[in-house]
């Protein structure tokens, strides 16, 4: 893992505007429109807590992005630059034994290839 000279990865204290629809749009492809409302209700009012980006792969089950994504560099800039990160909205899907990320994926790319042992601002429902 390539490591930069950035010591500590910024946090907004909450969700940006957009990560709510953005998760709202995803998760409509998984659930009803009735149950997305209640998740996105659910997200609004959950609490920050902190996951390592390793383990929010491991249990995801998803690949990591390659570094060529555009989305993911935007991102890396934003770390680099320490521009504050949203935090990642994470479901737990315990009928499948894994975590669905409703919204993050390509801040969670660019912050595994920070490293890959940080901690990540999270809400989970």
């Amino acid at each position: 893992m390539a490591k930069s000279n950035v010591k500590e990865i910024s946090w907004l204290p909450d969700e940006e505007e957009q990560d709510y629809p953005a998760a709202e749009s995803y998760l409509r492809l998984l659930y009803s429109e009735n149950r997305v409302a209640d998740m996105i209700s659910r997200f609004k009012n959950a609490a920050i807590v902190p996951f390592k980006a390793k383990d929010i792969f491991r249990a995801s089950q998803l690949s990591l992005l390659g570094v060529s994504n555009l989305h993911i560099e935007r991102d890396r800039k934003k770390i680099q630059k320490g521009v504050s990160l949203a935090p990642i909205l994470l479901l737990r899907d315990e009928p499948n034994g894994r975590v669905v990320i409703a919204d993050g994926y390509h801040r969670l790319c660019a912050i595994y290839q920070f490293d890959e042992d940080a901690w990540i601002h999270c809400k989970i429902i």
